[in-house]
């Protein structure tokens, strides 16, 4: 077919060029979209991410606006799904369509706005959308009789031998009070592998010459596909029921009626669920499970909104594919499909030597990356991991980057095993245990490794120790690795006497500040190299700027030597010493010196600390040029104790006794400083909740602690509260807001 547009001179030009190039994209999509949905739902060894088949998706979708010719019955576009012929097939009772994804809030609000107009103040139920297989449960006369999964929407697996061993799902429904099991039950539900058993099994998958599974959807459905349905029963699969088919002697009234008859019945629902007014609640749902989402046992990828009421469903209808009554919004993707580069090994501050992916460069939950933690060495074997691999690779939020899992079904025979280097990569070091039966292998040169240094000065320069802003990863690399001169400083104890003469001559190599591997120039390919302190030129005028960064550095230094003894302990690096430890070791000891002077009998029975931190203490204390760190601290004014407070500037002791968590943004204050507010009333603060907590405060985004606090009975207060709980602790009765659910 032909197509036109007029030109600039007024004629018409031929588009034929450009339609005969659409039509050729459209084909192979379709054959590339047809290839990748056998490898998902019949192999179950996806080769690209999911997030990554939504973009070719969308790219159909677009062809097919712009050129509506080229959309047939054959489509992607118009398929549910595909199924295996390894298994007999199942036609179900009514057809198990798909959802319409929506990737953005508006896309949410336009859906909406499309159903208010045709049926306007319909109420909306929210729920989580389980990563896992959907699979179709018939019952009659409240027997289970047979299960498959959804295939291509009408014809399905039958699964049954291998369902009936998963125990979530009841092979006999029973009756409830005022409801009676109906004659015929078509179930539609979600089978998944609980997040927390994941790795286990890809261990033993690899133990077992196996390849491993890419996610827990993978291995949820591979699980389900055993030929043998007791290797099915070996696996921890479970079920939660989603949505209802062909129905006989019941008629619900509404999606949210439907799903406490199933729960009644003894069948599993989501206890997320939540029928709402408004579009703004539904948006606030999509917020909620956002921040929760790694906090569940099962991967979500999104939320479901649905229409509630099922007589308004039916009036709506639905496509050959998706009901227009129901929408699923997609969380950004925090994994994708990338290419596994390289395996290189990078050195932390205490010395432990820690395998990195160098990966291919990929977007993930909204930046870029190119290195990824692989945690050991056991890791990468047990994650089954070969240099040339593609991989899928996880970042949650701000959590580092990691390797998931290869995609074993993207081998080409070119992959190659990793092997542990036997020396450390920045000193020479041979490399080993610190002590018996110790996974990690470490750098034993503590003193003069250039890794170690510029991750201990990288790490007593931020906010849980010194806080020095203006001496971020670069200066840190700058002061120890210099180009072309020594190093600036042997180790942390000369931080503190540092000067502009001494800094602004530094040249340094760019390091990333995960792997501390170096990172290229853009323009040459080369390693890039900075001045960090010198004087630098404006980037828009040219102008040479003053050296406002190395002087307010220095300034900084300065300041940071009246920091409380807490973060002093802290930046020392004492090997399993962190935030917590220190402040518990300060308030008991309150000068550094009576700590490094304590048995490790004393040290231990510290609350919060114990034997294994004691013996780190004393081991540390124990070698020589770590007390001239503390001597050269001391002899440049860094604070060494904590004054004992003046009786009459003590705070009302309002929370004497009490421990509580603070989870999420509290108003007006850092978590750090309302974790002092709460101890300058007397209270203790954890960082996890349990039955001995006296309160959780829940701030913005509180996520699972909240949760837990719920579940446990513990007393919350709202973040917004957090001021009267200061003055006035637990006891006042007139703080409604404790215990209650946050708005």
């Amino acid at each position: 077919m032909s197509t036109t547009e007029t030109g600039l001179d007024g004629t018409e030009e031929s588009n034929d060029a450009d339609f005969a190039a659409a039509r050729a994209r459209h084909e192979a999509l379709a054959a590339e979209i047809t290839e990748h949905r056998r490898r998902y739902y019949v192999d179950d060894a996806p080769t690209v991410s999911d997030s990554q088949f939504d973009d070719l998706m969308h790219e159909l979708v677009d062809i097919e606006t712009a050129h509506p010719e080229l959309k047939n019955a054959e489509s992607p576009t118009e398929q549910v799904g595909t199924f295996s012929e390894a298994f007999t097939p199942v036609t179900h009772l009514e057809k198990m369509l798909s959802l319409q994804d929506v990737f953005s809030v508006e896309e949410v609000q336009t859906w909406a706005d499309r159903i208010t107009a045709e049926v306007p103040g319909e109420p909306y139920l929210c729920e989580v959308k389980i990563d896992g297989l959907a699979v179709d449960l018939v019952y009659e006369q409240g027997r289970l009789v047979r299960a498959a999964t959804r295939g291509d929407g009408t014809t399905g697996e039958d699964v049954t031998a291998n369902v009936r061993t998963i125990a979530a799902i009841p092979r006999r429904l029973t009756a409830a009070e005022g409801l009676d099991v109906p004659e015929l039950l078509e179930v539609r539900g979600e089978v998944y592998f609980p997040t927390a058993d994941f790795e286990r099994l890809n261990e033993s998958q690899v133990e077992a010459g196996k390849a491993p599974f890419a996610n827990p959807r993978n291995a949820a459905a591979g699980s389900l596909r055993q030929k043998d349905a007791a290797k099915t029963a070996e696996r921890p699969l479970s079920f939660i029921a989603h949505g209802l088919g062909a129905l006989r002697g019941f008629e619900p009234k509404s999606q949210s009626h439907s799903y406490e008859a199933l729960a009644a019945w003894g069948l599993p629902t989501s206890p997320y669920w939540r029928v709402v007014a408004t579009v703004d609640e539904v948006f606030a749902y999509i917020e909620e499970f956002g921040s929760q989402r790694h906090a569940l046992v099962h991967e979500i990828d999104g939320v479901v909104v649905k229409i509630d009421r099922l007589g308004v469903q039916r009036r709506l209808g639905a496509t050959s594919r998706t009901p227009r009554w129901a929408v699923a919004f997609k969380f950004p993707p925090e994994e994708v499909n990338t290419k596994l580069l390289d395996i290189k090994v990078s050195i932390g501050r205490t010395g432990r030597a820690t395998p990195y992916a160098v990966l291919e460069p990929v977007r993930v939950a909204g930046s870029e990356v190119e290195f990824a933690t692989l945690h050991n060495a056991d890791q990468v074997k047990a994650k089954g991991v070969k240099i040339g691999d593609t991989v899928v690779v996880r970042k949650a939020g701000d959590v580092i980057p990691e390797v998931v899992a290869p995609v074993a079904a993207a081998r080409d025979g070119s992959e190659a095993e990793f092997a542990m280097p036997e020396r450390c990569p920045e000193c020479d070091a041979v490399l080993a245990p610190a002590a018996e039966g110790d996974v990690d292998l470490r750098c034993p040169n503590a003193r003069s490794c250039p890794g170690q240094l510029r991750e201990r000065l990288a790490y007593l320069s931020g906010r849980s120790c010194f806080d020095v802003d203006r001496m971020g990863f670069i200066a840190c690399s700058a002061l120890v690795q210099p180009l072309g001169m020594d190093p600036v400083i042997e180790n942390e104890g000369g931080v503190f006497d540092l000067t502009l003469e001494r800094i602004l001559p530094i040249r340094v190599v760019v390091r990333d500040p995960d792997s501390g591997l170096p990172k290229p120039d853009p323009k040459t390919g080369e390693d890039k190299v900075v001045t960090p302190f010198a004087r630098q030129p404006d980037k828009k005028t040219g102008e040479i700027l003053p050296r406002k960064n190395a002087e307010e550095m220095l300034q900084n230094l300065d300041k940071a030597k009246s920091q409380p003894l807490w973060r002093v302990v802290n930046a020392l690096s004492i090997r399993h010493v962190g935030p917590v430890a220190a402040q518990a070791l300060a308030e008991h000891f309150g000068d550094l010196d009576r700590i490094a002077e304590a048995g490790e009998e004393e040290t231990a029975a510290v609350d919060g600390v114990g034997p294994t931190i004691a013996a780190a203490i004393k081991d540390w204390f124990a070698v020589d040029w770590h007390r001239e760190i503390v001597e050269q601290w001391r002899e440049a004014g860094v604070r060494m104790r904590d004054d004992a407070p003046d009786p009459s500037e003590v705070l009302p002791q309002t929370l004497e006794g009490l421990t509580v968590v603070i989870t999420g943004g509290i108003p007006g204050y850092t978590r750090e400083g309302a974790a002092a507010a709460v101890k300058a009333r007397g209270g203790k603060t954890t960082s996890s909740v349990s039955k001995k907590t006296g309160a959780v405060v829940a701030g913005d985004k509180p996520g699972s602690k909240y949760d837990k606090a719920v579940q446990l009975g513990v007393p919350i207060v709202q973040g917004e509260d957090f001021e009267r709980f200061l003055s006035e602790g637990l006891s006042q009765p007139e703080t409604d807001s404790v215990g209650s659910e946050p708005e």
